[in-house]
């Protein structure tokens, strides 16, 4: 069974109306990065960054799967698949994707100030308060990773690229370090497809199949034609 290998972005968790981060109505035209997502913004100001990604996860169980999730979790009938995303909510899993990698963390999860490795799932409804603390006794913060730290994950999302027959880049600028830099790592002669509305700068070595739609839309181009490669 082929492989493929997915890079998603925010541009497909736009369409189910969870706010993304960089469009020109995005979150950072509403707050600064630095103030909420660094670890310097934490540590100047843990209320007013607990209460953007408390607010963020109640956003979020109200958003639903769109066209895009569905189709790629469809995929799984015909290939393996494995999805790596940017994104830091569940849409993917919600839709049925049951290999998913996240790079940036999860929205709904919570970790320990002490220990990156201990990690709390939460509960719908659930936020994160300026003194809950972890089993280890120290402070509970977001599950996510902000700008200036290491991501955990990119070293096993680079494996993966590697394994991949067929790689899918979808709605994703190739603007955020280490992600952009996986397409790097894919194997010569693999087809590579991008699904997006808008110009993405890709390296000009490669031979990269643009689907310039939406994501809804242009996954299912992708469902269609690399089914005709089999």
């Amino acid at each position: 069974m082929a492989k493929v290998v997915v890079l998603s972005g925010a541009g497909i968790s736009a369409e189910s109306g969870f706010s993304t981060f960089r469009d020109s109505d995005g979150l950072w035209n509403k707050f600064k990065v630095e103030d909420v997502a660094t670890p310097e913004g934490y540590a100047r100001n843990p209320q007013l960054v607990l209460d953007f990604y408390n607010g963020l996860r109640r956003d979020l169980y109200k958003a639903e799967p769109n066209k895009g999730h569905l189709e790629l979790a469809e995929l799984e009938r015909d290939f393996d698949v494995s999805i790596i995303t940017q994104n830091v909510d569940d849409l993917h899993e919600r839709a049925g994707s049951s290999d998913v990698l996240h790079l940036h963390g999860e929205l709904k999860k919570a970790r320990a100030c002490g220990d990156p490795e201990m990690i709390i799932d939460l509960t719908e409804g659930e936020d994160i308060g300026i003194n809950d603390k972890a089993p280890d006794g120290s402070a509970l913060r977001p599950h996510i990773v902000w700008f200036g730290e290491a991501v955990p994950n990119i070293s096993l999302a680079q494996d993966l690229v590697k394994q991949a027959d067929i790689f899918l880049i979808v709605g994703t600028s190739l603007n955020v370090y280490p992600a952009a830099g996986l397409i790097s790592y894919v194997r010569r002669g693999t087809p590579i497809f991008l699904v997006d509305p808008k110009p993405v700068s890709v390296p000009h070595y490669l031979d990269v199949r643009i689907i310039a739609k939406k994501a809804s839309e242009g996954v299912a181009c992708f469902a269609d034609m690399i089914r005709h490669l089999k």
